[in-house]
């Protein structure tokens, strides 16, 4: 029961995401076709308010479930992995249509199209993590 209010805020962000259409293959693409502001509006806003909650995080203002204090690290500082990431980010989005989080959401709208894109964020993950020692910062 404690937890519960975590599976809330989740079906909450997934309404969310659904509604704004931040799903939406088409979307996507006609952000990355400069086409429209809609996902550019959406992403813009996520930014701000992950602003917003760093500075409670860092504030102490927001506590983790144990009510410790969230104390963010620092991130290491080096423009060609973030370039390099940026980039392999980018195209697996572009090509496959979803980032990360509605990869789930989607789940609940097309099973199978959303298993293979899944397994490739899964495969991604699992190929950075077997790469990540010999990569740059």
């Amino acid at each position: 029961m404690k937890n519960s209010r975590f599976l809330i805020l989740g079906i909450f962000f997934a309404i969310v995401l659904s509604k704004t259409q931040a799903i939406s293959w088409y979307r996507f693409y006609e952000m990355f076709t400069f086409q429209s502001f809609h996902m550019f509006g959406v992403i813009g806003s996520a930014v701000v308010i992950s602003m917003v909650f760093m500075q409670l995080f860092k504030s102490g203002k927001i506590k983790d479930i144990n009510g410790n204090k969230i104390v963010p690290k620092p991130k290491k500082k080096g423009i060609i992995s973030t370039l390099l990431g940026g980039t392999l980010f980018g195209l697996g989005w572009g090509i496959s249509g979803a980032c990360a989080a509605p990869i789930f959401i989607i789940l609940g709208f097309e099973l199978i199209p959303a298993l293979i894109l899944l397994v490739g964020a899964l495969l991604g993950a699992f190929i950075y993590g077997l790469c990540s020692k010999k990569l740059p910062n």
